[in-house]
């Protein structure tokens, strides 16, 4: 097996900034999955035959010649409350790499032993969480949503203690930076804008390139990191996706969906859907997110003040400006991917267009009203018959009364006359943009289950093969198409520490 190319950079920027830690080795790694497809775009020639030498890699009980080991110091706020030191706990950088295509990736792995920053815990990670991160993050970059990527998966042949004990796992993942909002709020509490200004320098230098030219780098960073992250949640609310724990140093400075702890896509719609067992008064609901998408960039804007002016006042001017922009890229970005996929566009006359939001808002309204399942409910629209009721019988049955959804389907049907497009190709548009397949809660508690429980990890793999292609509906799949049963349902997602 080759060595890792490694072509390390955050390394460089100093001993404040991390602690240089091995990974603590485990008993008897075995191999669960390996994502070959991924290795390839980063350019890594790794064997996933040689499972015993694969499995001893990215279990870090073999080191990678090249790799410098570390756990990244950062603060953040937990459920609004700063706390001034947090810092990787249970993850370790193993360094990063150039991908062929000149891009920077930093190899992460979770679950790997007590760092610094572990406190009390114990920096293991059971296996069902970082099966959990697998699968979803996997199925976020197959929905079209930036997010971390998922290299491999291992067990450790060694227990964690939890409620009660598990097994334990480890999972290595990819992200174009590992630097969090909370990366910069670290070293605003010790009131050191010298590595503040550092720290932006090699963001900036390796994720926006393209604004190191402009007059004020600092201003264009963060007016290009507000963009991104609005851009992200409005895409999170358009398949019903809730992060679940969207504390500041769980946000990712380059707009990767990250930390996959007790997140979830909803079944049944409602605005103000919970499932983080620990959001016990909903900070973080499904709704809310992107006003917390906000308060967490407002705390980011505070850490860059004097990088934007000398002057105090015209800093502040500065980032209320640029948070203003915030509301409007949401708002634009959401609105247009609910368009698509309710099937409209806006090529039509204005006065039309202008009655768009409040249609889609009436959707989903409605289905809230109605117990209507998210994804159900858009996967059939986008197979109805834009001039006819005759066939609505499917998306009917989602909703607890039906008339509810037949008085909607009359307005949409009267916008849908108004596009230029036939009824084919809206069909064709919309199933483009609504999946068939997301990962739900029950299917993958069901891999969990049975890896945990029975050691039998073809749940899992099952699974995963099917989200691989989410928007394309898969012959003897239907049931990975179908909402939980009432005993199925899984009410409580948990963050695994």
């Amino acid at each position: 097996m080759k060595p890792i190319p490694f072509s390390n950079q955050y390394v460089t920027l100093g001993i404040t900034f991390y602690e240089k830690t091995n990974p603590v080795p485990v008993v008897n790694p075995a191999l669960i999955k390996f994502n070959e497809s991924l290795a390839r775009e980063l350019g890594l020639s790794v064997d996933p035959l040689d499972v015993i030498s694969t499995a001893a890699l990215f279990s870090g009980n073999r080191i990678s010649e090249g790799a410098e080991p570390l756990a990244m110091a950062y603060a953040g706020h937990q459920f609004g409350q700063f706390n001034p030191q947090l810092g990787d706990g249970r993850a370790i950088l193993l360094g990063e790499i150039k991908s062929p295509d000149g891009d920077l990736f930093g190899i992460q792995l979770k679950g790997s032993g007590r760092t610094l920053y572990s406190r009390s815990g114990d920096g293991r990670a059971a296996l069902g969480p970082v099966l959990r991160e697998y699968l979803l993050s996997e199925a976020m970059q197959n929905l079209g949503v930036p997010t971390t990527r998922a290299l491999a998966v291992v067990t450790t042949g060694e227990d964690v203690e939890r409620k009660q004990l598990l097994p334990g796992g480890i999972i290595t993942r990819i992200a174009t930076s590992f630097v969090r909002v909370g990366t910069f709020q670290y070293f605003a509490s010790k009131g050191d804008g010298k590595s503040i200004q550092k720290l932006a320098d090699h963001v900036i230098e390796h994720n926006f390139p393209q604004i190191r030219e402009s007059n004020n780098p600092y201003v264009e960073f963060f007016k290009a990191v507000v963009h991104r992250q609005a851009s992200l949640i409005a895409q999170w609310m358009q398949l019903g996706f809730i992060h679940g724990v969207m504390n500041t140093d769980n946000m990712s400075i380059v707009g990767e969906t990250i930390d996959y702890g007790p997140c979830a896509f909803m079944d049944a719609y409602d605005h103000n859907r919970v499932y983080s067992y620990i959001d016990s008064n909903g900070r973080y609901a499904y709704n809310n997110q992107p006003s917390i998408g906000l308060w967490n960039l407002t705390r980011l804007a505070e850490t860059l003040l004097p990088l934007f002016a000398e002057g105090a006042d015209a800093a502040v001017k500065i980032a209320e400006n640029i948070l203003e922009t915030f509301i409007e890229t949401y708002e634009n970005n959401w609105l247009a991917g609910m368009r698509a996929k309710c099937g409209l566009t806006v090529n039509v006359d204005q006065t039309i267009k202008d009655d768009d939001k409040a249609l889609i808002e009436d959707l989903l309204n409605t289905m809230a009203e109605n117990n209507a399942d998210f994804t159900q409910t858009f996967f059939f629209l986008s197979r109805l018959s834009a001039h006819s009721a005759k066939e609505d019988s499917d998306i009917r049955s989602l909703f607890d009364n039906q008339t509810h959804f037949d008085d909607w389907a009359v307005k949409w049907r009267k916008r849908f006359a108004a596009e230029a497009l036939n009824e084919k190709e809206g069909q064709t548009r919309m199933q483009a943009v609504n999946p068939v397949y997301i990962p739900r809660n029950h299917q993958v508690e069901a891999a969990i289950r049975a890896a945990e429980d029975c050691d039998d990890f073809s749940v899992f793999h099952d699974l995963h093969e099917v989200l691989q292609n989410p928007y394309v509906k898969q012959e003897g799949k239907e049931s990975y198409q179908l909402p939980p049963k009432p005993d199925e349902e899984v009410k409580h997602t948990f963050c695994g520490t």
